[in-house]
């Protein structure tokens, strides 16, 4: 038994040092040199920096045009946000038994797996205030009065490319909830029906605490997806008019690559990085929380 017992470590041990050495290689490493490089003033080409202590950070804090990027960032976090539960309720749909369900669950993928930057350029088409789709739609509708300059109104632009990335990711996350609603054991679900739950009693006391796992998952998607949107802002407006739709991220690599400041930029992605854990350690209490209270009263 002893040498059965020892042979099992062994093999765990074994099929452990690949990944580990693969985490460690391509994670940990260049984590830990990033957070190095966010000390000096490296221009990404140089064979010599300085080390300019907490300068970088100082910067960082101070740049209004910064803050501006992080505000639309905001925009998506919060509009993936509210959206969360019809995605969710989406996926209870498709997973019920619904006539021609598999071609909706085709229709509502699709958007996922079609290339970004494609998807940016059809829309920019799409919004365009010159023979733009979504204008000619509105002035056959009579609803001129609604027309608007989609992509380059401060007012309303953050709104439009968040509609976009809606659009192209809600797909996978009611992919992903559909998956764990599947997966759940129909037994339960069948025998609270038997004894009297109802539709909402069923999703809201088992189907919602059993796939809580996915819900963080999602959730943790949606904070990282938002932080780092880059490709619908960057092929559609590249950020302008001015900053009004940048976003931190489209504003990191610009500090990189079109300033040769990788030294900031490197402070500004320890900072994304800080923001994703951050942020989702306090939605991860606020959202457990509520759950914890309602089932305890």
């Amino acid at each position: 038994m002893k040498s059965l017992e020892q042979q099992k470590r062994i093999f765990i041990a074994l099929s452990l040092i690949i990944p580990m050495a693969l985490l460690i290689g391509f994670v940990v490493v260049p984590a830990m040199d990033l957070i190095r490089m966010s000390f000096t003033d490296w221009d990404g080409y140089s064979q010599t920096y300085n080390w300019i202590k907490l300068d970088n950070y100082i910067s960082m804090f101070q740049n209004e045009n910064l803050w501006q990027s992080l505000k639309n960032n905001a925009v998506y976090f919060f509009g993936h946000l509210i959206f969360i539960p019809v995605e969710l309720m989406f996926a209870v749909l498709l997973t019920s038994k619904l006539r021609a369900a598999k071609f909706y669950k085709t229709m509502v993928f699709m958007p996922y797996i079609i290339n970004g930057v494609a998807i940016s350029y059809a829309f920019s088409y799409f919004f365009s205030p010159v023979n733009g789709a979504f204008d000619a739609i509105l002035e056959t509708l009579h609803l001129e009065f609604l027309i608007q300059s989609w992509l380059s109104d401060p007012k309303i632009v953050n709104f439009v490319l968040t509609f976009v990335s809606l659009w192209r990711f809600s797909g996978y996350h009611v992919i992903l909830f559909m998956a764990a609603l599947q997966s759940l054991p129909q037994d339960v679900q069948e025998a609270a029906q038997v004894d009297g739950a109802t539709s909402w009693q069923l999703f809201r006391y088992i189907q919602i605490p059993s796939i809580m796992l996915m819900v963080d998952f999602v959730l943790f998607d949606n904070i990282r997806g938002a932080l780092q949107v880059f490709d619908i802002p960057y092929v559609m407006t590249s950020g302008g008019p001015g900053y009004a739709s940048s976003t931190f991220t489209l504003y990191t690599i610009d500090t990189a690559f079109k300033y040769s400041n990788f030294g900031l930029a490197s402070t500004m992605a320890v900072a994304i990085m800080a923001m994703i854990v951050i942020i989702y350690v306090i939605q991860n209490k606020i959202i457990h929380g509520i759950f914890l209270r309602r089932d305890k009263g």
